[in-house]
């Protein structure tokens, strides 16, 4: 499994970093209740990976977006266990910062299964 540093180097190691002006990331864990408030034991996750690497190829052409990548951890995951990281690469915060967002958003919406264990 890799770690939120492991995804930074491998984008590192694939971009021009004289045309990147930052790296923004993304860590989701596991919290200890539900959106309502509720007590939570754990998260049950899987991913649509067809729908997943699509995300990611549609964020990559985003203006001044030199690199985006993501992983997901899948399983039961308890509270306070890492769920999913992403990695944006880009030219000026303007343009990364949505990307970020967007991609995480999208990424939890569109692609990733989870079931949530109420306390």
């Amino acid at each position: 499994m890799p770690t939120l540093n492991d995804l930074v180097e491998k984008v590192k190691a694939e971009i021009d970093v004289s045309k990147v002006g930052m790296i923004v990331c993304h860590n989701g864990i596991v919290r200890g209740t539900s959106r309502e408030g509720l007590p939570a034991e754990y998260l049950d996750i899987d991913v649509d990976t067809a729908k997943w690497e699509s995300i990611l190829r549609e964020m990559r052409t985003e203006e001044g977006i030199a690199a985006v990548e993501a992983y997901l951890f899948t399983g039961r995951r308890q509270v306070g266990d890492d769920v999913m990281f992403v990695v944006v690469a880009g030219d000026i915060r303007e343009n990364v910062f949505p990307v970020l967002e967007k991609a995480v958003n999208r990424l939890k919406k569109e692609a990733v299964l989870k079931k949530e264990k109420l306390a």
